[in-house]
């Protein structure tokens, strides 16, 4: 195990590859939020922002804004959000660009389609 460590900081490498197959273990690892928008209300948005620990989810003119950066994966939000959020499945998140982990749902739960 030594040998990898030693060889990197003689090359100067600083980090491994990223892996091409994600592990068996790695599903069971919590993984952020999914939320469906139709089922998302304003009352209910409040309630998940407010049990957000770390701050992750935001709103903005009728949308969730769910910053996976700051996501820890503890789940409260799909406890409390019932049917509107599962968890994505999607253990392991890498982004060159912050910006590509912020998320926006559109709020849709409770209005009514226009015919």
């Amino acid at each position: 195990m030594a040998s990898w460590f030693y060889r990197g900081l003689r090359r100067g490498i600083v980090t491994t590859r990223y892996p091409k197959v994600l592990d068996a273990w790695a599903t069971a690892l919590p993984s952020p939020p999914a939320f469906h928008s139709e089922r998302l209300t304003d009352v209910l948005v409040d309630h998940i922002i407010n049990a957000c620990a770390s701050g992750a989810l935001s709103r903005d003119e009728g949308e969730l804004i769910v910053d996976l950066g700051k996501c820890t994966g503890c789940g409260r939000c799909i406890d409390i959000a019932g049917d509107a959020a599962e968890p994505s499945g999607e253990p392991l998140l890498a982004s060159v660009a912050r910006q590509t982990l912020i998320k926006t749902v559109p709020i849709r739960g409770g209005q009514r389609s226009r015919e």
